[in-house]
């Protein structure tokens, strides 16, 4: 059996402003997205959560973003490709020097929240994302299925499912401010992670089933009970006999 990642989004504070409890998260998952300074995270908090993430054996990997603290990068911002490929470069780098100093490197690349959503279907950027990705090293880049993103990373790209989000019939994240954005409860969330391992499908919100073959699978640490869903979903799989293991290290 393929092993089956687990990821979530960590260091996502700002100077004395704490989000996540990355503490908790690096005890339960095999990745660690860290935010690299333009939606959320410092130098500090960038070097922290490397230092723990070395010590536990968990991936680093670099979550870039638009330069959006004010919005949590969550506003979509028509920023020029070059420009875009630039900033992932930059972020990466950013993010590379605190995992040297842990004794680490950065293992893979995902863009978080509104670029995220934007290079599903925005080829410019999702072509610009890759070119940053790829002006610093040939990492693999965690992706939707059948993303723009995805088609650009090639065979560097590693599609993910969300355990804690709500899909649209076509295969695409809920918006946020839309009913049904995030799954209700620990039992949806264990139950979602289970039917994705064992049978390779999701349930969209109006019941479409949709198939996958995701690597990975996303806990938000940001979501309300995001450490109790982690540890949950955890246990669940490894209760069924799922392997557990990065896609990338």
């Amino acid at each position: 059996m393929t092993p089956l990642d687990l990821n979530a989004d960590l260091g996502e504070g700002f100077g004395a402003w704490r989000l996540t409890d990355d503490e908790a998260l690096l005890e339960v998952v095999t990745s660690a997205n860290v935010a690299c300074g333009f939606h959320a995270g410092d130098a500090t908090t960038m070097r922290a959560v490397c230092a723990t993430a070395a010590r536990r054996g968990v991936v680093v990997g670099a979550q870039v973003s638009y330069r959006d603290l004010a919005g949590f990068g969550r506003r979509f911002i028509d920023v020029d490709p070059a420009q875009l490929a630039d900033e992932v470069l930059y972020q990466i780098g950013a993010l590379e020097a605190c995992a040297r100093a842990a004794g680490t490197r950065v293992g893979y690349v995902k863009p978080h929240g509104a670029l995220y959503n934007a290079t599903a279907h925005h080829r410019a950027q999702a072509r610009a994302v890759v070119e940053g990705v790829r002006a610093f090293a040939d990492l693999p880049v965690l992706g939707l299925p059948g993303s723009e993103l995805l088609a650009a990373a090639g065979d560097a790209g590693v599609a993910e499912a969300f355990a804690d989000r709500g899909y649209t019939p076509g295969g695409t994240l809920v918006p946020r401010r839309e009913p049904g954005a995030l799954l209700a409860g620990v039992d949806a969330v264990v139950a979602r992670a289970l039917r994705l391992a064992e049978r390779g499908e999701i349930e969209a919100v109006d019941g479409t089933v949709l198939r996958t073959g995701a690597r990975s699978l996303c806990l938000h640490g940001d979501t309300p009970g995001a450490v109790d869903n982690a540890r949950a979903v955890r246990a669940a799989l490894t209760g069924v006999g799922v392997a557990i293991g990065a896609f990338a290290g």
